[in-house]
């Protein structure tokens, strides 16, 4: 006996109130929450539930009745359905309000620590075209919108590349425009595609783990330079070099051409053999008169404009006289180490990747810096009482972890340490509140400054200034 379909519930009429910490809008019905994306505080809407529990219900937009002054009209034709830039449909100051909201909101109800007055984010000068890096997926299965499916709109093929599907891995949106990163990134996506099509090139079918193409990455820096990623599943020789062949020339642009084979079930290139086609293996990147190597695997902040006010931020919380020694701990590629170097006596950068403390040390010889080491490994293993001991202790501690905050070890590493200062940057200011919550016993935060480096998406990073307490 076939299961019975449960049929969920049309709510009418339903006032949109407020913004949840993921980016969803918030409205209640009866005393119960329900989470809806892709509409504004002010809105009046009926929405279909798409689940239903007993304390929450989450639901989307069907029909709007009446439209909030806090509305725009999104620019993308993809708005609603690639699952990126959700937020675009919302006034950028009232996003950065959220945005700072969620921050204080963080802080006090996680971290329960004493708090300054916290700063006004630093909005971003762009909100369009604002990445330097995007990555596109090639698919034999495309995504077709509810509004494909009620016409039963008919496709000459169902090959994408674009975006997946939240929550749809093996499902494409094609995408026709982005407007994250500049044209050329359109471009060149646009016209792999035609060509693609033109000479039957099979796309990548991720459930049976064949066909040719398989994903692509545009990564652009503000001097001009522009490096292009294609991974292909399996090596056909004639078939890729006529493509990268026919790249290079419609795109003489292209300053790096690089191709990956890669046969792995995962997208991931970052143990992947690269292979430069045409150009230079890399591209690299300004800032201050410093030059920042960036390589295929190099992770690099994708707003540039606004890593430059991030690390401004960070780089004045930390107070150089040019005196201290200085630990940067998750350096990435060194970034923050060689923008500070010349304020400070040393610099230590550690970092997990062993390919990006080798693009470090590059960082600081083509810049001409002398004072930096950088060491590769797990951070718990290598910040240890030896390791201090051995390199003294810090005047000051930058910290950049990931989004899942400092392991409890580099938290009493860093309390052993014993820096006058530490200055955290956080891409995730609940874990930054947990930790500020165990470095508290020693350190109290007398500055705090969010930066939107995300316009469009609830994402924000956060800076905050420890000091030592007199104990």
């Amino acid at each position: 006996m076939a299961r019975k379909i449960k049929v969920l519930p049309i709510l009418e009429n339903v006032q949109i109130t407020d913004i949840a910490a993921e980016g969803k809008a918030i409205a209640r019905v009866n005393d119960v929450v329900v989470f809806v994306p892709f509409v504004v505080p002010g809105d009046v809407a009926d929405l279909q539930v798409t689940r239903k529990k007993s304390h929450f219900m989450e639901a989307r937009p069907i029909t709007i009745h009446h439209y909030s002054d806090k509305r725009i009209d999104p620019v993308c034709e993809h708005f609603g359905i690639c699952g990126g830039c959700k937020w675009q449909m919302l006034r950028y100051d009232e996003q950065i309000a959220h945005k700072q909201k969620e921050v204080t909101d963080n802080l006090t109800r996680i971290g329960k620590v004493e708090l300054p007055a916290i700063s006004p984010i630093i909005g971003s000068a762009k909100t369009e075209f604002y990445r330097n890096k995007l990555e596109f997926t090639f698919s034999n299965k495309r995504w077709r919108t509810y509004e494909e499916m009620n016409e039963n709109k008919q496709f000459d093929t169902m090959n994408a590349v674009g975006f997946h599907i939240p929550g749809q891995f093996d499902k494409v949106l094609d995408i026709n425009y982005c407007w994250l990163q500049g044209s050329k990134s359109n471009e060149l996506r646009n016209e792999i595609r035609r060509y693609a099509l033109e000479k039957g090139l099979t796309f990548f079918d991720i459930r049976n783990h064949e066909g040719f193409l398989r994903t692509m990455m545009v990564r652009s820096t503000s001097t001009g330079e522009l490096m292009l990623i294609v991974v292909f599943y399996h090596e056909d020789v004639e078939a890729r070099e006529a493509l990268l062949t026919h790249l290079a020339e419609t795109f003489p642009e292209i300053t790096s051409l690089l191709y990956v084979i890669n046969s792995k079930a995962n997208d991931t290139i970052t143990d992947q053999e690269i292979i430069t086609f045409k150009g230079a293996d890399c591209i690299y990147e300004e800032m201050e008169g410093l030059k920042f190597k960036i390589g295929p695997k190099s992770f690099y902040q994708t707003n540039s404009e606004q890593a430059y006010e991030l690390y401004k931020v960070a780089r004045n919380f930390a107070q150089l006289t040019g005196n201290e020694l200085v630990y940067d701990l998750y350096t990435g590629t060194g970034t923050i180490a060689n923008f500070v170097a010349h304020q400070a006596r040393q610099v230590v950068g550690i970092e997990y990747v062993p390919e990006a403390i080798e693009d470090a040390k590059i960082n600081s010889a083509i810049n001409n810096i002398d004072n930096t080491l950088f060491y590769a490994g797990d951070m718990k293993d290598i910040l240890n009482e030896d390791f201090i001991q051995k390199h003294g202790r810090p005047d000051v501690i930058i910290t950049d972890p990931p989004r899942a905050g400092m392991h409890e070890d580099v938290i009493e590493a860093m309390l052993f340490a014993d820096p006058k200062r530490i200055v955290y940057v956080s891409c995730n200011a609940a874990t930054q509140a947990r930790d500020l919550n165990l470095l508290d016993k020693a350190y109290k935060v007398t500055a705090v400054q969010p930066v939107d480096m995300f316009p469009h998406t609830h994402h924000v990073e956060n800076v905050v200034l420890l000091e030592k307490r007199d104990l």
